[in-house]
């Protein structure tokens, strides 16, 4: 074999291109181009895909040298501080311990393990100090790959039961990852990458602990969780640690217990039980989406919650989707799976009667209530549930509407968020996921129009690759809110694969039936987690026109209580949400429970005001009373409930 045989070209980020030998690695890469990046080098991207620095490359391939100081190098550190510093710490400190898995979530990480007997959050200040310990040895990292017999048994020998029943489970018959530090036995079954070495670890904190069944099945043993979160430096972390302090205030879920919106119970599990104030939020939400999109061209519709499984298999969600979908059997014997999502539906509406390119761009929205299985220990308050209300649309145009309509649905979105608050958005492209239909032709020319669409609008966007729905790329825009938390909410995604799927088509103007493009797009989202967004973002405090009560008034003295009925009467002639508080208290206490519900507005009365035909007006989160006159403060509370109209 000829020298030219042996190398292979490697592309960089910035399109240089150049020559290496057939098995290089990502350190031997890093070490070439400067002393100071392989010191910084924590792994390597390899089209796409993240690899350890140790991995060779045997192909002409696209490559970047990951650092810790990007995003993915941090990622990449806290799943190292999991896998290696995490569990061994654990394994040290109780060796009867059972290591189930440990990934990296937003922020951090978390490792399920079953303990011989149960630890509290007493016993995280130890496990830290061992993992600090660990850290301080700054042992090396080691990777070999190994058979699935072989994996099994390296396992089985140390008694280490959910590691075995990971592997044997697996349809992967080879290359099982197992990542050792020098000079010590603990092992790690992990899919990688990790820093090459301990160094590279920033710091931490164990935050707290939690119950998970193993694998999300209620039937299999609840093993404990311990989260924790990790940073490059002490100011990160600080930042973060203030932050969570912050959002433990603003959970909305306790909110919701003290504005009485909404409850859980283990009847049914991850769906809400709304309350009358809760639902008026709800209702609220819907009715200004539903003026937006009307005078933005759409046509409501509603589709069957329950429709045959026949539906679900030629639009490819029963084969890509069907472990997420609640089943049942009905009488004739049918298998009915409820919807997870409303564009099959949507399709059958668009189906019914000829379409003709005059016709298009149609766009339908629906307000679709979806079903989704979600494991028990993911749920979580109205951020995770199982069934929820997506403000669903599906737009059927023509290949060359589809810029048009991509850019009228960017301008939608972003004066939608602009209305609640959300100025910072930031947009993301995901491209074809490794599990998908359609042709690669198909998701070329899908991917392409989503692009030239977000470039049109002169929106900057993140590149994600492999996030796209099964059935074409997507963008979405990612919500920052008021102590700086980032929220997934709105979607858009291209589709030239579901309509051709389930026959829908319209005549062209050459006569001939050709699918149409299929826009999917979420405004909110899922509305139930967007009120648990909105709801933190606020601390409670929502703006006047979306708040469940708006004004309550309250009486001093019962002398003023004529007075309070008069004002009320008003109030509620023009439609204000208003409540009337009558009741033998003092006035401190009234104020208290009001501003702990969250009333925007509490309007005092007593003989001064009512001999004046004043009001007293607190504010909440305010210590101070303003007088205005009966006139002033309707006008004022109409004007501010007004709901944002464009």
């Amino acid at each position: 074999m000829n020298k030219i045989d042996n190398m292979i070209t490697l592309t960089f980020p910035d399109g240089n291109k150049k020559e290496f030998p057939e098995g290089i690695t990502g350190m031997q890469i890093a070490e070439n181009i400067s002393k100071s990046l392989s010191k910084e080098a924590v792994a390597i991207s390899i089209d796409g895909q993240q690899k350890d620095l140790t991995d060779k490359i045997n192909t002409n391939s696209k490559i970047s040298i990951i650092t810790a100081k990007t995003d993915e190098g941090l990622e990449i550190m806290r799943h190292t501080l999991t896998a290696q510093v995490l569990a061994r710490a654990v394994k040290n400190l109780f060796p009867k311990a059972k290591l189930g898995i440990g990934p990296t979530i937003e922020n951090g990480f978390y490792y399920d393990v079953l303990f011989e007997k149960p630890i509290s959050s007493e016993d995280l200040p130890v496990i830290e100090k061992e993992m600090k310990n660990i850290i301080a040895s700054k042992n090396s990292i080691n990777k070999t790959t190994h058979s699935k017999e072989e994996a099994m048994n390296f396992f089985k020998d140390r008694g280490e039961t959910y590691k075995v029943d990971i592997i044997e489970n697996s349809d992967q018959m080879d290359n099982f990852q197992i990542y050792k530090q020098e000079n010590t036995e603990f092992i790690d079954l992990c899919y990688g990458p990790h820093v090459p070495n301990l160094k590279h670890i920033g710091v931490f904190k164990l935050t707290k602990i939690a119950g998970a069944y193993w694998k999300g099945d209620s039937s299999k043993e609840m093993l404990t969780r311990i989260y924790g979160t990790a940073w490059r430096n002490e100011k990160e972390l600080n930042s973060y640690l203030q932050m969570l302090e912050e959002a433990e205030k603003r959970d909305h879920r306790k909110l919701g217990k003290d504005m009485d919106l909404f409850h859980f119970q283990e009847e049914a599990p991850g769906s809400v039980f709304w309350h009358s104030k809760g639902w008026i939020l709800y209702q609220s939400l819907i009715n200004y989406m539903q003026k937006r999109q009307d005078t933005a061209g759409y046509l409501e519709i509603n589709t069957p919650d329950i429709m045959d499984k026949s539906l679900w298999e030629k639009s490819g969600h029963w084969e890509k989707f069907g472990e997420n979908m609640f089943t049942t059997e009905a009488k004739e014997d049918r298998i009915y799976a409820l919807k997870p999502m409303s564009c099959p539906g949507a399709i059958q509406v668009y189906k019914q009667g000829i379409k003709s390119y005059r016709d298009l761009p149609l766009r339908l929205s629906e307000f679709g209530k979806v079903h989704r299985y979600e494991p028990s220990g993911a749920l979580h308050g109205l951020m995770r549930v199982r069934a929820f209300t997506q403000d669903d649309a599906h737009i059927f145009c023509t290949q060359n509407q589809i810029t048009e309509e991509c850019i009228k649905v960017c301008e939608l979105i972003l004066s939608i968020y602009k209305d609640f608050g959300f100025e910072k958005i930031h947009i993301k492209f995901s491209d074809r996921p490794a599990k998908r239909v359609g042709s690669d032709e198909i998701w070329d020319k899908s991917e392409e129009a989503l692009k030239i669409a977000i470039e049109a609008s002169g929106l900057s966007y993140t590149y994600n690759p492999g996030e796209g729905a099964f059935y074409g790329p997507k963008i979405e825009f990612v919500l920052r809110d008021a102590i700086g938390r980032d929220w997934q909410c709105g979607t858009l995604q291209v589709d030239l694969n579901l309509p051709e799927r389930l026959s829908a088509n319209f005549i062209a103007e050459d006569g001939q039936k050709y699918p149409p493009v299929m826009l999917h797009r979420a405004l909110f989202g899922s509305i139930e987690r967007f009120i648990g967004i909105l709801l933190e973002n606020y601390a409670g405090h929502l703006p006047l026109w979306l708040s469940p009560t708006q004004v309550v008034i309250a009486t001093i003295v019962s002398e003023a209580d004529s007075y309070a009925q008069e004002l009320y009467n008003e109030l509620k002639s023009k439609n204000i949400r208003v409540d009337l508080d009558l009741r033998n208290e003092k006035i401190g206490y009234k104020i208290r429970e009001h501003s702990n519900s969250k009333i925007p507005i509490l309007l005092i009365l007593g003989n001064k005001e009512k001999e004046e035909k004043t009001i007293s007006v607190r504010r909440l989160g305010s210590t101070e009373n303003v007088n205005k006159s009966f006139k002033e403060i309707i006008s004022l509370i109409v004007n501010e409930a007004q709901i944002p109209t464009k």
